[in-house]
């Protein structure tokens, strides 16, 4: 009696925690994005799935269609596993000019997938092309088309080198702690360009690549390189890393030898960035999970999300770094306003809540001056604190607060006082600096924050700080309170939305 009892709750909280904006699988597990590609009509979001259960097994590619990229139609499993080995992670390319010889009669829009196939004991690549606008896919008869005879080879990401009329792949060789890139005419024989690594942070595995070029504030390109890593995330577990520098056709030069992480919090990982677009212009799906828990999550029938789509720039931050800047995408059209104001004042030790609706997505946006702070009273007895909070929150006593302490100049993130999921990796609390000499005033902030069922992502300083995170309260946090401690807030914009839902699932 007892165990049927905790499955039925069990499966309540299942449908809690299903977002209703963020992409999920229909059933099973997901994890990594695979061939995002537009093909000038519609965009594709492949991803590793496994859609008989809800853990990592079995693992083929899993396919959605969308105009918008908010609003996906699911598809038929696109690229099956087969006795050759599990569909792993790869890539999806547009060849428009069947330069590959691949499309001799097609009269669609030539989509190729490079991809992984996997067995326990060998890693290697394999071709297949679409002829039904990438619905399904035929592989090559002469595969692998690259094979090294390695158990830790994957996750081919290719693009097409203009200057050098060619086909690049960028390659994990995971043992190595080395990102492989080759090249080739036709996508089928790969010749060895060169090898980048091991950098940044040390790791056991190096997986999914991109090379990418994205523009900077002034419109000039710069290639990027991102490399997903497992464990070795200062957070624990899994993150990604990247480097901006230069690419001549076969070598990638980092342009600085600084650690760049996409995210200050732990669930974004795998980024891959979408083909088939203007040269440029770059848009990411990040997988939000981390390898340390996500086949225990406190799901029943499904488990995995992607965080919302990103479009990426390049900015130089006020101690003269590029960095990556993330911006969410098309989020405008799912607005259904709360509560708009200007220029409200949050007296220092007040608070102010604000009841929000259950099951649905939730976006706020802000942007606030702190009063200016004056020097400690020797008189008092103990450190001052200087705090702003926001917090999502229920009667139940559980919160999750973002928030900013002034004299230090960061952010936090803390899920920490969520009670819906325990887990020995399952971090709480995380931090970011904000550079202030970004703002015209250095008492200034901003923040845009979503909330969507277990997904949580937060953007600060212009979108140069990117948080994501999977949140699991016991119950839904149905209040907003709004928080000054030791210094009063002036609050210079204040959007608060809810969002219509997009995925056709089952939600709260």
């Amino acid at each position: 009696m007892t165990e049927k009892k905790n499955d039925c709750v069990f499966s309540k909280m299942s449908r809690q925690y299903r977002p209703s904006v963020h992409f999920t699988p229909p059933a099973g597990f997901m994890n990594d994005p695979n061939g995002l590609i537009f093909d000038g009509a519609q965009y594709h979001l492949y991803y590793q799935h496994n859609p008989d259960a809800a853990f990592s097994a079995n693992i083929c590619w899993g396919h959605a269609i969308s105009t918008d990229l908010l609003n996906w139609k699911d598809q038929p499993i696109a690229v099956p596993a087969t006795i050759d080995g599990q569909a792993y992670t790869g890539c999806a390319v547009l060849d428009r000019d069947n330069s590959s010889g691949l499309f001799p009669n097609a009269h669609g829009t030539n989509i190729a997938a490079l991809y992984t196939r996997s067995l326990p004991t060998r890693q290697s690549q394999y071709l297949a092309v679409s002829t039904n606008n990438g619905q399904s896919f035929e592989e090559y008869q002469g595969n692998p088309v690259l094979d090294i005879g390695s158990p830790n080879f994957r996750d081919p990401q290719v693009f097409f080198h203009e200057p050098t009329r060619k086909w690049v792949m960028a390659l994990a060789e995971v043992e190595k702690h080395q990102i492989g890139f080759y090249g080739s005419i036709d996508l089928i024989h790969w010749t060895h360009l060169s090898n980048f690594g091991p950098a940044g942070l040390p790791t056991v595995n190096y997986e999914c690549p991109n090379l990418i070029q994205i523009r900077d504030e002034h419109g000039a390109l710069h290639w990027v390189l991102f490399v997903s890593i497992n464990p070795g995330s200062p957070m624990g577990g899994s993150v990604t890393q990247y480097f901006i520098g230069e690419f001549d056709g076969a070598v990638f030069t980092p342009s600085d030898a600084i650690l760049r992480l996409t995210d200050f919090a732990k669930d974004a990982y795998a980024m891959q960035v979408y083909s088939g677009l203007q040269p440029g212009e770059a848009v990411t799906f990040a997988w939000m999970g981390n390898w340390q828990y996500c086949q225990e999550l406190p799901t029943q029938d499904w488990r995995g999300a992607m965080s919302l789509p990103r479009r990426l720039s390049i900015r130089q931050d006020p101690n003269g770094y590029p960095r990556l800047v993330q911006t969410p995408m098309n989020i405008e059209k799912l607005r259904r306003t709360l509560l708009c104001e200007k220029a409200a004042y949050l007296p220092k030790g007040a608070h102010r809540d604000i009841s929000l609706p259950t099951g649905r997505a939730i976006e706020l946006v802000i942007r606030l001056k702190v009063d200016e702070s004056f020097q400690t009273d020797p008189a008092i007895s103990g450190p001052e604190i200087n705090r702003f909070e926001i917090a999502f929150a229920n009667d139940a006593g559980e919160k999750l607060s973002v928030g900013y302490d002034v004299p230090s100049a960061q952010i936090w993130l803390d899920r920490s006082k969520l009670r819906g999921f325990d887990h020995p990796f399952y971090t709480g609390r995380f931090a970011t600096p904000i550079n202030t000499a970004l703002y015209p005033d250095a008492r200034m902030l901003d923040l845009h924050l979503f909330l969507d069922g277990c997904a949580f992502e937060i953007y600060a300083n212009e979108h140069l700080e990117t948080g994501t995170a999977l949140v699991y309260p016991s119950k839904p946090l149905d209040m907003l309170r709004l928080k000054a401690d030791g210094i009063g807030v002036t609050i210079d914009h204040f959007e608060l939305y809810t969002l219509d839902k997009t995925m056709c699932r089952e939600t709260l």
